[in-house]
C-alpha cells in the first residue's frame, strides 16, 4: 500500500495536490468536494455514466442490470488511491452484477473545441486524479463504463477459453454470431 500512495503522488507534489484541491473546491457547485488528509491522499467523488449494451448478470434479478441505472449518472466516492480496476470492481457492486470486472472498461470522455474524445483508461490510473486536474465540470472531463469490445475481455486469455466445455463454446459463439447479425 505504501508503493501504491507513492505511485498516486509522483504526478503532483503535495503543496501542488494542497493548490489544487482548493481550487477544485472552490470551483464546486454540487457541494461534492475533496478532502486532504494530512499524509496527502485525497479522497472525493466521481460521477460515472453507465453505457451497457448488454444486461449484466446481477444476483438479483438473474440476468438483468435495472434498466433505470443504463445510461443514468453514478456518484463514488473514492481515494486518490484507488485505480480504475477498483472503481469497476466498486460499480458493479454497487449494482449487485455478478459479471467478471475484466468485461468492463472505464473510458473518459474529454470535451475540446466541439469535439468529444473518448479513451480507455488502464486498470493503473486514478480516476480522482484526473478529475482533480481537470476539476469539476462533467462538460469538460466525465467517465463512463462500458463493456470491452468482444474478444478485448482484460483477463479473458485463451488459457480460459480452453477450460469452457465444447457446447459451452458453441453456445457462446451461436451468441456472438447472433449479436453481430442483429
Amino acid at each position: 500500500d505504501v508503493e501504491k500512495e507513492k505511485e498516486t503522488h509522483n504526478y503532483l507534489s503535495k503543496e501542488e495536490i494542497k493548490e489544487k484541491v482548493h481550487k477544485y473546491n472552490l470551483a464546486v457547485t454540487d457541494k461534492l468536494k475533496m478532502t486532504l488528509n494530512s499524509n496527502g491522499i485525497y479522497t472525493g467523488f466521481i460521477k460515472v455514466q453507465m453505457e451497457l449494451c448488454r444486461p449484466p448478470q446481477t444476483s438479483q434479478n438473474s440476468g438483468k442490470l435495472a434498466s433505470s441505472s443504463n445510461g443514468c449518472m453514478n456518484t463514488l466516492h473514492i481515494s486518490s488511491t484507488n485505480t480504475v480496476g477498483e472503481v469497476i470492481e466498486a460499480l458493479l457492486k454497487k449494482f449487485l452484477v455478478t459479471d467478471s470486472p475484466a468485461k468492463f472498461a472505464l473510458y473518459k470522455r474529454c470535451h475540446r473545441e466541439d469535439q468529444v474524445y473518448a479513451c480507455k483508461l488502464s486498470d493503473r490510473e486514478h480516476p480522482l486524479y484526473l478529475r482533480l486536474v481537470a476539476g469539476p465540470r462533467t462538460d469538460t472531463l466525465s467517465f463512463v463504463l462500458r463493456e470491452h469490445e468482444i474478444g478485448e475481455y482484460n483477463s479473458f486469455t485463451a488459457s480460459s477459453w480452453s477450460v469452457i466445455s465444447v457446447g459451452g463454446k458453441q453456445s457462446s459463439l451461436q451468441m456472438i454470431s447472433t449479436e453481430e447479425k442483429e
